[in-house]
């Protein structure tokens, strides 16, 4: 289901691009930087969603090289659970988002959804009308998606 023009580039994480099915998005899996900046060249993209250690670009490097090229493009990074050096670096790098790999698929995909402005996605109506303390237990320590996209 691709409607609004927006698209993603998930690179390192492909697994969590299953998530995000049901939105209005066209979603680009990557697996390496190589292959990231090509995409990142020839095509629009509005998100980017990277591991923070990628095979052949460490550190957040492939992050970085997107907030100093194109620093209104909204990054969420997937850090290690646990693992604040990543966490701190991906934040003082000024990602809009950081979440362990073990977040789960409603609250990335909430969060996708707040950084792209999409609303009227029914699955996350349903949760939010149904569960609202759910978002409490969600992502890391217990952060909701506000807390986590405000720096």
């Amino acid at each position: 289901m691709y409607v609004s023009g927006k698209n993603i580039l998930i690179v390192g994480v492909a697994d969590q691009s299953g998530s995000l099915s049901e939105l209005p998005v066209r979603v680009l899996a990557m697996d390496s930087r190589a292959e990231a900046i090509q995409c990142l060249r020839s095509e629009r993209i509005d998100t980017v969603v990277s591991h923070w250690e990628l095979m052949d670009c460490p550190d957040g490097k492939l992050l970085q090289t997107v907030r100093e090229a194109k620093p209104s493009t909204p990054t969420i990074a997937f850090v290690q659970p646990g693992n604040m050096q990543q966490e701190i670096a991906a934040r003082g790098l000024g990602v809009d988002a950081v979440l362990g790999e073990d977040a789960n698929a409603d609250f990335f995909k909430e969060t996708v959804c707040q950084l792209l402005k999409i609303t009227g996605v029914k699955s996350i109506e349903a949760l939010r009308d149904t569960a609202p303390n759910r978002r409490k237990r969600a992502g890391p320590a217990g952060a909701t998606p506000q807390q986590i996209t405000t720096q």
